[in-house]
């Protein structure tokens, strides 16, 4: 990651200190990553790393150096800790949004995508398309940032966003719940020849390299934008649009 910020951490709500890391810990505070300096950690440290594991919380074992760049200082005492803007939910949250609505699941999955304005707009597109809620994994992904929150305009209050361990595993755990998995892709059949309509989570791969194999292979069917240009993909927060207002369309015409 080198020894610059990256705009997800800039954005962050930044914990130093080791009573305030491990409070922050023990509140259930929603973290997105902890930074540990690397070496042999000694008592209170040892509770910080334990507390993150039990909380499936990202640890990165970092230099002293690295820790004082991320606190302005040497007063961070060996722990760091980036807290998300917003608190995330949790995937039945999102199943239980649609219940109350008496309407089948609409849900989008992301797959590692990395760029804040991308994950807020489409947030915002999922509120406004009546998606029930949002899906990202822990690793190799953006979080709930202050950046996210301007971009989502606001719909990040009203739809609900998880963050899982195993994008994989979660699609398994939902199909066992009813609902059918289309994975964005130019390999696939064009949007107007699928059927979109009943329980649906909409799967869309990160800016660079799509939805991954593993991901993809857990899809029921793959489903293409018909493009006509000169260039072979749509940005990842535009795809989300025009599939998410293809489930509109067809759930509307089945009314």
């Amino acid at each position: 990651m080198g020894d610059k910020f990256s705009e997800n951490e800039e954005e962050s709500l930044i914990i130093y200190g080791r009573n305030a890391v491990l409070e922050a810990l023990r509140s259930g505070r929603d973290i997105d990553r902890l930074y540990v300096q690397e070496g042999n950690p000694d008592g209170t440290l040892q509770s910080i790393i334990r507390t993150a594991k039990k909380m499936n919380i990202i640890i990165n074992f970092v230099s002293r150096d690295r820790l004082n760049k991320y606190a302005e200082g040497d007063k961070h005492q060996g722990a760091v800790a980036m807290a998300a803007a917003y608190n995330y939910a949790e995937v039945e949250d999102i199943l239980n949004a649609a219940k109350e609505k008496g309407e089948p699941p609409f849900i989008i999955v992301l797959d590692d995508i990395e760029d804040p304005h991308n994950l807020g707009a489409i947030i915002r597109t999922a509120n406004q398309a009546g998606a029930h809620g949002v899906i990202i994994p822990k690793r190799h992904a953006v979080g709930l940032t202050a950046t996210v929150a301007r971009t989502s305009a606001g719909a990040i209050n009203y739809t609900p966003v998880a963050k899982v361990t195993n994008i994989s595993r979660t699609i398994e755990e939902l199909k066992e719940k009813g609902i059918w998995f289309a994975c964005a892709d130019m390999s696939g059949d064009i949007m107007y020849n699928c059927n979109l309509t009943g329980a649906i989570g909409l799967v869309i791969g990160s800016e660079g390299s799509g939805v991954s194999r593993l991901v993809k292979e857990k899809c029921d069917f793959v489903v293409k934008i018909p493009m006509f240009g000169q260039i072979d993909s749509l940005n990842a927060s535009v795809a989300a649009g025009v599939l998410s207002y293809e489930i509109v369309r067809q759930r509307m015409m089945q009314k």
